[in-house]
């Protein structure tokens, strides 16, 4: 399709096959159950007090005591490679408890 048999801006004709493009896709989707929809972020427990890393990197908030600790002990834990990565992976047999079905 070259540019010139596109519908132009003016008459929205491009606007109106994508809009008929996204009602197809949607009538093809299966209706959501109430179980599997995203709960809301009112449902998340925010853990109060404590300073996520990310929020000290970027200057809006300063590393609390807890944050300090938590890197403290992370900085003498021996660095794995990916064998010993996919070694552990492996072993593990996951929530379901089936080796067979690694995590």
């Amino acid at each position: 399709m070259t540019p010139r048999d596109l519908p132009s801006d003016e008459d929205d004709g491009l606007g109106r096959i994508v809009d008929e493009q996204i009602e197809l896709a949607a009538a093809k989707l299966p209706p959501l159950a109430p179980g599997l929809v995203h709960p809301s972020p009112a449902d998340h427990v925010e853990r109060p007090g404590s300073t996520s890393l990310d929020a000290v990197l970027l200057g809006n908030a300063p590393a609390d005591a807890e944050l300090l600790e938590d890197l403290a002990e992370s900085d003498g834990a021996a660095m794995l490679d990916e064998e010993e990565l996919a070694r552990q992976a492996l072993a593990d047999g996951g929530a379901d408890g089936d080796p067979a079905t690694p995590e």
